[in-house]
């Protein structure tokens, strides 16, 4: 329908958005800001129901697991909040500068978080130290995507100096392979129904990509957006992906079909028209 609903305004409060992600069952909604506060919002409603003012610096990535919500932020830490209680139940230190990427396996017993420090960290449910640490990246790492089709598989990738997606098999803490992708790496994302991954991109092309795993090849490239494509997200279906970027568009592209066309096209792709 393309109708657009308001669900919160942190310009009253002398706040902006800096992240935000839906929890697993779809109802609420958290969104991180730049003072260092996750608020929890309810979006069948449009009520905040709980504040964690707990951060000392911007929230820039979240990941639920369940009802706790996951914050990384630019004060290095990485904080569990129970939205149930309200009460803060971790706090993991690893990072040596701001945390930009997190993300939960697909059985949600491993934590993937990626940091300005460039380097890629894996923490479990119980231990406050992580269980393996990746410092092959040479560039900050916000873009990870855990494999829905293969236990253990973990993709990253680096900013603009590194421009690569790594990929990491947790069960032996390898390094299988990596790619250099021309730009930095902003987001990755898996098909649901294919082995396949797609990736954004900010300098210098922009681009987005359809990649068949593990071969690596380009089943599409997709152009239009004009800056970094700084966000991702994939339809429940997950046939359909929504990206944005520093132009102030939304794009919408059907990317995981069966019909897929393999060649480069900035329109073929196109589900709807581009959002301002």
């Amino acid at each position: 329908t393309s109708n657009v609903t308001r669900l919160c305004d942190l310009q009253t409060e002398s706040d902006t958005v800096t992240s935000v992600a839906w929890s697993d069952r779809g109802q609420y909604v958290a969104v991180g800001t730049h003072k260092g506060i996750v608020q929890i919002w309810d979006a069948a409603t449009n009520r905040k129901t709980a504040s964690f003012p707990r951060h000392t610096a911007r929230v820039g990535a979240l990941a639920w697991n369940d009802m706790c919500i996951y914050s990384g932020s630019r004060d290095r830490f990485i904080l569990q909040n129970d939205t149930r209680s309200n009460k803060q139940e971790r706090k993991l230190a690893g990072h040596r500068q701001e945390v930009c990427g997190l993300k939960w396996s697909p059985d949600r017993q491993l934590l993937a978080s990626g940091g300005n420090d460039n380097r890629l960290l894996v923490w479990n449910q119980s231990c406050s130290n992580p269980i393996q640490v990746y410092t092959d990246h040479t560039a900050a790492v916000k873009a990870i995507a855990w494999s829905p089709h293969q236990q253990g598989l973990l993709a990253s990738g680096g900013g603009t100096a590194d421009r690569h997606i790594r990929f990491w098999n947790t069960l032996t803490a390898q390094n299988l392979q990596s790619i250099d992708t021309g730009s930095q790496v902003c987001n990755l994302a898996w098909s649901k129904h294919s082995n396949e991954l797609v990736s954004t991109h900010g300098y210098s092309q922009h681009q987005i990509v359809v990649w068949k795993y593990p071969s690596m090849l380009q089943l599409a490239r997709l152009t239009g957006h004009t800056f970094r494509v700084l966000y991702l997200a994939v339809s429940p279906d997950g046939e359909s992906i929504v990206t944005g970027a520093g132009d102030e568009t939304l794009r919408f592209w059907n990317v995981f079909t069966k019909c897929r066309a393999n060649k480069e096209s900035d329109s073929v792709l196109n589900l709807f028209n581009k959002m301002r």
